[in-house]
């Protein structure tokens, strides 16, 4: 028996490979699927299996593709209802891996066709789960998503998710190892682990949401404290997991058309497409297309596409570094952004050799910032970070505006006077900043190395205290 976790790191999700006498089952894989059946090859094994634990919201799955590539059934677990032909399996229904079992273990709540797998060992014995979002390591996964299904709220999702843990989960030894579907960075969860994988054993005791004398009252109301809106894109992912959707190298030649500069602004001015810088943020910051977005491809790149560029079937124009626009493309499709129609030619160099007009961000370093409030105390000064950063520490002056809904907050950014923009390194700050110069709003300054930086000047800054440790 093999067990390979292939873990993504700019989605923070892990697909697993399971090979066991030549037979080969897949648990949740990625879209682009040719790196599952090479490995398949390179073992002489067939995959059997593709085994679904939701329809995930976070990104496209590759089921659809895999199965027709390969003749794999794809096996869902109770109440799952997708448009395509699959195996829906009844609660504890087990499937035959070579020597293991893979044993159907329904867990309603995140979803209510969320299903975890047990994997049984040949001499019989529970060796791990593959709890999909039903539980993290540290967490558990969020019961807002599937509210509409039967007039659900997320309280009875929570209350569906108590039971599955408690009747299915935790009633299993503490040596079962635990792969879940995410880690940190996920925005499927509130409070992830850092670490991929574990034991069941070091989950109950660590674990808020599998403390022992916790009752369902308590549970609902910690797992659905200080939820944040999922990410816009969620509804179509959910939508393309269900239905289907193109082929992933069909996404990838509609994107690959390389454009001269000028073809390339016609292709934005006759189309409205969004101009995707994906650089660095050093680079975009010293040069870049008027009015173009920018999301590094080195960053947390799938996510923030989805969290902020609303329509998933807007048209998309890349600025990308030579060589990196076809794995642009293949992320975007990750999250369902399949409107790629070509990509600047030659890179931002040539549209600069192309005498075309360029726009740039002013950045400057933390002492800087640090000169001007000194100077001036009412130096405005915008944080962009996740409310849960700002809370736990943040400059005294500096106003929360997280970045995820920037939108919301155009008002808020001064029309004339300079302002200051900051993340925890630099990162977000300058996609805040190509959105609001896209907005119309130049007046801004962009701290360089973000909060990180800040925190070596000498500017007054707030630590938030647990209520929990304040003495009476």
């Amino acid at each position: 028996m093999n067990i390979e976790q292939i873990y993504t790191g700019c989605l923070a999700q892990g697909a697993y490979y399971i090979e066991s006498e030549g037979e080969v089952a897949v648990i949740d894989p990625l879209r682009e699927v040719k790196p599952y059946m090479d490995r398949a090859a390179a073992d002489n094994a067939n995959i059997k299996y593709i085994f679904e634990t939701h329809f995930h919201a976070d990104f496209v799955s590759g089921h659809v593709t895999l199965a027709k590539e390969t003749g794999a059934s794809i096996v869902y677990g109770p109440k799952a209802n997708p448009s395509f032909q699959a195996i829906i399996a009844k609660d504890n229904q087990e499937f035959k891996l070579g020597k293991i079992i893979i044993k159907v273990l329904h867990t309603p709540g995140h979803t209510m066709e969320s299903t975890t797998y047990l994997l049984i060992d040949e001499n019989g014995k529970d060796h791990a789960i593959f709890s999909g979002d039903t539980l993290f390591l540290g967490d558990v996964g969020r019961p807002d998503l599937a509210q509409k299904a039967k007039e659900l709220t997320q309280e009875d999702l929570a209350g569906y998710l108590y039971d599955s843990l408690r009747e299915k989960i935790m009633p299993l030894a503490d040596d079962v190892i635990v792969y879940p579907a995410h880690g940190a960075g996920s925005a499927c969860g509130k409070n992830m682990s850092k670490e991929t994988v574990d034991t069941l054993g070091n989950q109950k005791k660590t674990n808020y949401a599998l403390r022992a004398d916790m009752t369902k009252d308590e549970f609902i109301k910690e797992v659905t404290d200080g939820l944040l809106p999922p990410p816009s894109y969620f509804p179509l992912n959910v939508k393309m997991n269900k239905e289907g959707y193109d082929d992933i190298d069909e996404v990838i030649e509609r994107g690959t058309q390389a454009l001269s500069p000028d073809a390339f602004e016609t292709a934005a001015n006759e189309t409205g497409a969004v101009i995707l810088d994906v650089r660095k943020a050093g680079n975009f910051a010293k040069g870049h297309i008027p009015r173009s977005i920018f999301i590094g491809i080195d960053g947390g790149f799938a996510p923030w596409v989805g969290a902020l560029i609303a329509d998933t079937e807007q048209p998309i124009l890349l600025v990308a570094d030579e060589g990196r626009e076809e794995e642009t493309i293949t992320r975007l499709s990750r999250v369902g952004f399949d409107g790629t129609i070509g990509y600047l030619k030659g890179g931002f160099q040539s549209w600069e050799a192309a005498g075309k007009q360029t726009d740039s961000v002013k950045s400057v370093p933390a002492n800087e910032l640090e000169k001007a409030v000194k100077t001036d105390g009412d130096t405005p000064v915008f944080d962009v970070r996740k409310p849960g950063e700002f809370e736990s520490e943040h400059l005294e002056v500096a106003k929360s505006t997280p970045l995820d809904y920037i939108n919301k907050h155009l008002s808020d950014f001064p029309d004339k006077e300079d302002f200051y923009v900051h993340c925890a390194g630099g990162y977000r700050s300058m996609i805040a900043a190509s959105i609001l110069k896209s907005r119309g709003i130049h007046n801004l300054i962009d701290v360089q190395g973000g909060y990180k930086a800040i925190k070596e000047t000498e500017l007054p800054r707030t630590n938030f205290v647990c209520p929990s440790t304040l003495k009476s």
